[in-house]
Formats: C-alpha cells, structure tokens, sequence
C-alpha cells in the first residue's frame, strides 16, 4: 500500500506537522527525504530496508558515494541531497553556537562537536577559542591521527589561540570506536595543555571526548 493510502495520522510527513520532527523514527524521517519508493515497496518500506542495510543512520550518512549510490533506489541526486543536508545541520549548529554562550549553554557546545567528529574513521584534535565572554570566536582542527601526548604539540595549540586572541579554549577529540569515555591519557594531555595556556593566561573551560552519538565532558567529571 503506497504512504498516500494510509490514514492520514500515520503519513511521516502529517505525523511531522502534526507532533514535529522528533516524534519520527529514524525510517520515517528517511522516508520524508526519500519522496519516493521503489517498485513494490513505499517510501517508508524503502527506508527502513536502508536502515537495515547500513545498519543505522550515522553509517548511511557517513558513506562515501560508492557505497551509497549502491544501495537500491539510492544515486548520485540522492547523495548530493543527504550530503547537502547534513551540511545544513552542521551549519545550523554553529552558528546556534556562535550566537550564544559556550560556557553556560553546554549542551549547544555538545550537538555541534558531536555532529563535527562523530563518525570519523581517525582521530580528530580541535579546538573550540573564545573570547573573554566565553563566545565562540572559531572551531579548528588541529591534529590528526592517533591522538597521544607525542601528537599534540601544547606550543601549537598556544599559538593558534593567541592568533586568534582567545581568551578561553574547549578542546575535543573523537574515538573512532565509537566509546567515549576518556582515558588516563587524554587526562594527561588536557592537564599539559592547561598548564602551557596558563602561562599566558587562556583558561581551558573543558574537553569534550565525542564516541558514537555521545559526547563525555572532563570537566562536568571533575577531570579539569
């Protein structure tokens, strides 16, 4: 039975303007992008063999053109649109970010670094300078790799944040396995770098390790 046949309350997208987006499901959200089905198969019936498919959504959106263009009823138009939509979201949250206060609004902090460094297939060391109202002044990334204490190179990352004179700083750094608990080491280089900015009086706010769809904040386990 094709989505137009079905009672209205159960359509994705009535269901969306009626309750709002985050009362779909990964599937139907999928379906609204997806338009269409296949032969045989409706929209939402499509989405959800995808889902199946990749696995799950961070694994659908993070796969390369070959690999997406793939799958059945996917292609090159349908991968310009996800990619572009993502982008979107990426967009959207940094300026959520840049508009507000990093230091008192936390959460806004986590979406954004999480939609940057989740699913990375390495990892990824950045830096989130402030100025001295604790306001985003610029994301970098700055090392990559395997992240350790021979990587990270504390002159480095002080003389970005003079260049951009920063007056407070938020590191991150993603887990590729997808666990975001942090380890002794990043203890270890967050205490390093913090005692290098202090010497020219940058406060570190926190560090955000970012595993698969979560995000683990040392300060907020009294790590800083």
């Amino acid at each position: 039975m094709a989505i137009k046949d079905w009672d209205e309350a159960t359509r994705p997208r009535e269901k969306l303007l009626q309750r709002g987006a985050h009362a779909l499901t990964d599937a139907e959200l999928l379906a609204i992008f997806l338009r269409t089905g296949v032969k045989g198969k409706s929209a939402l019936d499509l989405a959800q063999d995808l889902l199946n498919e990749f696995g799950d959504l961070r694994s659908m959106l993070g796969a390369d053109q070959q690999r997406f263009c793939e799958a059945k009823g996917l292609g090159a138009a349908k991968y310009v649109q996800l990619q572009a939509s993502v982008e979107l979201s990426k967009r959207y949250l940094r300026q959520c970010l840049q508009r507000g206060d990093a230091l008192t609004n936390p959460q806004d902090t986590r979406n954004y670094l999480l939609t940057e460094l989740s699913g990375r297939q390495h990892e990824v060391f950045a830096c989130v300078f402030l100025d001295n109202k604790n306001r985003v002044i610029k994301y970098e990334e700055l090392f990559y790799g395997t992240i350790d204490g021979a990587s990270v190179h504390p002159r480095e990352v002080v003389k970005r944040a003079l260049h951009h004179n920063a007056a407070a700083i938020i590191f991150a750094h993603n887990h590729p396995s997808g666990i975001a608990e942090p380890s002794q080491n990043d203890v270890t280089i967050t205490q390093h770098l913090k005692q290098a900015l202090s010497l020219v009086d940058i406060r570190v706010l926190d560090h955000f390790v970012v595993g698969d769809g979560s995000g683990v904040s040392l300060n907020e386990r009294g790590l800083i």
